[in-house]
């Protein structure tokens, strides 16, 4: 095999090992009735429930646990706002696309916008100030963000290890990802 296709094998299995981080976070906006960004979604949000983010998952950047030791509530307390808010954050029908149509990701404002929506409107049914939900909700998904790309460093390193793929090519798909091409930070 040239040394051209040998590098063309490389790179396409790091974006099949980056791309599980990727395929994670487009099945689960895709999956998110609330119409909101995976970070606000309420599934999974029950420990006992498999949600987007897997068995007990709450999404991409959501750790119901965490959250709730940040702002100092109970998890049972969270997840009794998030029910009590959902079907006020979530879109009307009008919104929701056609049966089998997969919605449009949204844009970086209507990101921005729910997010805000989230924080105010779990603000209110927790009774804590709105800052501190959004800096809670914030700091939540960074960590969570964080875990991801370390995990897909750690797979490109064993990959590296491996013989699989080059060091450049781990730093290119890390560049990747950061620029969030392959489904990096929000």
């Amino acid at each position: 095999m040239s040394k051209y296709r040998m590098r063309a094998a490389a790179l396409l299995a790091a974006g099949a090992v980056a791309g599980g981080a990727s395929a994670t976070a487009l099945a689960a906006n895709a999956d998110d009735t609330t119409g909101s960004t995976g970070s606000s979604s309420t599934q999974g949000a029950d420990p006992g429930r498999p949600g987007p983010g897997g068995p007990g998952g709450h999404g991409p950047g959501l750790d119901a646990a965490a959250l709730a030791k940040a702002l100092g509530v109970s998890e049972d307390d969270l997840k009794d706002a998030f029910d009590a808010v959902r079907d006020q954050l979530g879109p009307g029908d009008a919104a929701r696309p056609a049966d089998g149509e997969r919605p449009a990701p949204p844009t970086d404002a209507e990101r921005a916008e729910r997010e805000a929506a989230l924080a105010k409107a779990l603000a209110e049914e927790l009774g804590l100030d709105e800052a501190k939900v959004s800096a809670a909700l914030d700091d939540v998904r960074a960590a969570h963000d964080a875990e991801r790309r370390q995990d897909l460093s750690d797979r490109l390193d064993q990959a590296v290890s491996d013989g699989t793929l080059t060091a450049g090519d781990k730093a290119s798909v890390l560049e990747a990802y950061d620029a969030g091409v392959l489904g990096g930070p929000h």
